[in-house]
């Protein structure tokens, strides 16, 4: 029997916690709204995070992603596909009832129910479950259909409710009625693209939240948002505009927070046709499969400047798809350097002393500033002698056509929501099918990338997966399936009074915002 119980599992679990319970109001500026207060109904960036302040998985995820526990004290694997959890006792949900393995039970069967109509579900992060028994009141298993090492990544993303729940359509939830967790905070009120209420839950099985009462105001309009936060009508924005970041810093009544976010911008390229739409040589033939021409373009780009000047600070140069900090990051793998002299000789190297030419297709509504990086970066390939033109569209056209793969080169952006390095080679670089590498618009394919990372998929050793996963990030960056640019960063503006550490996720949580 393998055993991966954490040691000091409550001092880890409320790390970074609040030291006591401060007794004031909090205000918070959100960029959007929730749509649902059923936290188990649509994976969305603002449900999932308003869920977090109200909910609890048997695990959670902390600012980087990696896996803390929550409900669950600690976990067994038994054998290859079965788990068993050891529950928290004394948790109490919001209404006064005890917290049991009936509970999870309830709350992993209703994912299908709550999946009815969502725009995108929950469903797959249950999958893998072929069944979920009670061994007694504070012991669960789980039973899995085949080696499944994402487990309790997948499991941080499900809310746990009172069984009596288990029925209970999002349409009641999102009336108010049942909106029961075992979080910091109680549900209060909600309206609809205007406003969340939420009270501190005394019964928490961790410390006390800072805050009796916390409103989420939500400002869709980034100028309305940051105007609140100067004019003290909220505490605390998140999302703060590039434009506005540097002004925001110079405040002496403001704190900015800025950290590195889970989304990498990269580019991809055409590399699975020998004739492409948008990249010729002088022979007509596409350059882009040659990997001296794809490390030239990668080392032609100037990601500081990107950063700096394109972003207003708000990113992180990268050279993988995982940032610092993250399981399967790998020290080892270096960030290109902005080298264009050596990039004018790896094209000559490739043949292409004179250059080629090249269109780069890019949105231009999608990510912040995204149609002045592809500018920018379109200049920058020019610099070493691609004569490039950049056009720009509106993602709602602009990923359907890059889908149908009618460019040679774009940028995209993708989002490690595992905390892992998997949830994003899998769907960018392993080598497209029906079942797999679905936004591999490029049509990178190395066997070698693809067994490596499949072997990862059904390593439940830790040490071992995490081994493998670094490994195909090398082969991958060796091969420049991709390019990687920078992360996002996200950012959070606040009183100078307050402090919050931030989070990759882009999270807003208020149980970590503390008074100074």
């Amino acid at each position: 029997m393998r055993t991966s119980t954490l040691a000091a599992l409550l001092v880890a679990s409320v790390a970074g916690a609040p030291a006591a319970a401060w007794s004031a109001d909090l205000t918070i500026g959100l960029a959007a709204s929730t749509t649902s207060m059923d936290p188990q109904f649509y994976v969305v960036g603002p449900n999932s995070a308003m869920a977090r302040n109200i909910f609890d998985g048997l695990v959670n995820q902390d600012g980087k992603q990696q896996i803390q526990p929550a409900l669950a004290e600690s976990w067994t694997i038994v054998d290859d596909t079965t788990w068993e959890f050891k529950l928290r006792p004394n948790v109490k949900f919001h209404d006064g009832s005890d917290f049991n393995a009936d509970d999870v039970i309830a709350s992993i069967k209703r994912v299908p129910l709550a999946s009815q109509n969502s725009p995108s579900s929950f469903a797959a992060y249950v999958k893998a479950i072929v069944d979920v028994t009670a061994v007694d009141p504070l012991t669960v298993r789980i039973k899995t259909d085949a080696p499944t090492p994402l487990l309790l990544n997948n499991l941080s993303r499900i809310a746990i409710m009172p069984a009596e729940l288990e029925k209970t359509p999002t349409q009641e939830l999102n009336s108010g009625k049942g909106v029961i967790g075992t979080g910091p905070f109680k549900f209060a009120s909600w309206t609809p693209d205007d406003n969340v209420v939420l009270e501190r839950f005394d019964g928490y099985w961790g410390e006390k939240a800072p805050w009796d009462k916390v409103t989420f105001r939500v400002f869709k309009n980034s100028s309305a948002r940051v105007a609140a936060m100067l004019s003290g009508d909220v505490d605390m924005i998140e999302s703060i505009p590039t434009a506005d970041t540097r002004s925001l810093e110079k405040s002496d009544t403001l704190h900015v927070v800025n950290v590195p976010g889970n989304r990498i911008m990269y580019l991809h390229m055409d590399q699975g046709r020998d004739v492409s739409p948008f990249a010729k040589g002088p022979d007509g033939k596409n350059p882009l499969q040659k990997p001296e021409v794809r490390r030239a373009l990668s080392m032609s780009i100037n990601r500081e400047a990107l950063v700096d000047r394109i972003m207003d600070g708000q990113g992180v140069p990268a050279g993988q798809l995982v940032p610092e900090g993250y399981f399967g990051h790998d020290p080892n793998i270096k960030i290109d350097p902005y080298d264009p002299v050596k990039a004018k000789e790896l094209l000559t190297k490739a043949g292409y002393p004179n250059g080629f030419s090249l269109t780069f297709h890019a949105s231009n509504d999608r990510y912040p500033n995204d149609a002045k990086l592809a500018q920018a970066i379109g200049q920058m390939f020019s610099r070493i002698g691609v004569k490039t033109e950049v056009v720009t569209m509106p993602g709602s056209v602009y990923f359907t056509r890059a889908s149908a793969l009618e460019f040679s080169l774009i940028m995209g952006g993708a989002a490690v929501e595992t905390g892992e390095p998997s949830g994003v080679l899998g769907p960018l670089l392993e080598t497209y099918s029906e079942k797999a590498g679905q936004g591999n618009r490029g049509r990178y394919s190395n066997p070698e990338f693809d067994k490596t990372l499949i072997q990862a998929r059904s390593t439940l050793d830790a040490a071992k997966r995490e081994q493998l996963l670094r490994s195909a990030t090398e082969i991958a960056m060796k091969d420049l399936g991709v390019i990687p640019v920078f992360f996002l960063a996200n950012t959070w503006a606040m009183k100078k009074n307050f402090t919050y550490e931030g989070r990759s996720d882009g999270y807003t949580l208020p149980y970590y915002v503390k008074p100074r």
